[in-house]
């Protein structure tokens, strides 16, 4: 290991001159800030050969944890201390604000209000060109220059050419097919929205885990178009927590249409007291056909209490 090696990984013996300077490096950053501010001597850190660094306290409101840095150094064989620098560092166990983050990566879904603009990147993976806007079709293209020329003079009369797209070039083409767009969605785009409104409306969600059947099987599913159209739906089901929401054809929820047929009501029981009939009911014993009256034969003798 040579020389120069070991100085260099030596810890530096802090400069005596400067490090008794202490008074001039909290006027100096008294000076900065003011009074009151500045508190305790922290420490003394030698920088380099007759540079030291005095840390003080900062009692500034909202800074919690900084402290102020007075860097101080001296010529060689000189006995005068000057300053260098002054400056407020954060500790260890400073407060700092969060780290900076652009404006692009800080935006989240349902942050845009109305009148807000999203300008979006000119080289955005998320979309690929599309109709490139030239009116010339390319040599082998169905649509020929005769073609073109016989459908512009029948319609020369009642189209504005200002407006509508020449008849038979690769503009008219895009506008019948709704494809006049500048860009469209990549592969990369469409799969990231589809694995974004999976993980909302997907099968691994707690709502489809627990349903009773998917949604590519409910009568409340509206397909859509696309390539999209083979893996998500509208849900039209105004109970379901998705009405309205692009929905994976693996979700589902309670509210499918097949979950459960609604049972037949049950027919009531008999009545246990008919009040439409009448009951007949014995009031009195029968009259005897010799006296009138009760016979006497039937009741029980009974003992008077006299002879």
């Amino acid at each position: 290991m040579s020389a120069a090696t070991t100085r260099s990984r030596t810890p530096r013996t802090p400069d005596r001159l400067c490090v008794e300077a202490v008074e001039l490096a909290r006027a100096a950053a008294e000076e900065a800030a003011f009074p009151g501010v500045v508190g305790a001597h922290v420490s003394a850190v030698a920088e380099g050969d007759r540079v030291v660094t005095h840390f003080f306290e900062s009692k500034e409101p909202g800074y919690r944890g900084w402290r102020w840095a007075v860097t101080v150094t001296r010529a060689s064989r000189a006995k005068n201390v000057t300053l260098d620098e002054t400056v407020l560092l954060p500790g260890d166990d400073a407060l700092l604000a969060p780290e900076w983050v652009p404006w692009s990566e800080r935006l989240r879904p349902g942050d845009m209000g109305p009148g807000d603009l999203l300008p979006t990147d000119a080289e955005d993976l998320r979309l690929e060109p599309g109709w490139s806007g030239e009116d010339a079709p390319p040599p082998n293209s169905v649509v020929s220059t005769e073609m073109a020329e016989l459908v512009e003079a029948e319609d020369a009369d009642v189209t504005d050419r200002a407006v509508v797209p020449v008849r038979g070039s690769i503009t008219s083409v895009a506008e019948e097919l709704g494809m006049r767009r500048a860009r469209v969605l990549s592969r990369y785009g469409l799969h990231s929205a589809a694995d974004r409104w999976d993980e909302n409306f997907g099968a691994k969600t707690p709502m489809a885990q627990a349903a009773p059947a998917s949604c590519v099987s409910c009568g409340f599913l509206v397909a859509i178009g696309g390539s999209l159209g083979q893996a998500f739906g509208v849900c039209a089901n105004e109970f379901s927590p998705a009405d309205g929401r692009l929905v994976s054809l693996s979700y589902g929820c309670g509210g499918h249409s097949e979950a459960a047929v609604m049972p037949t009501p049950l027919r009531p029981a008999p009545p246990v007291l008919d009040s439409m009939a009448s009951d007949e009911f014995t009031l009195r014993p029968p009259v005897s056909e010799d006296t009138g009256s009760v016979p006497v034969s039937g009741l029980p003798a009974e003992d008077l209490g006299h002879s």
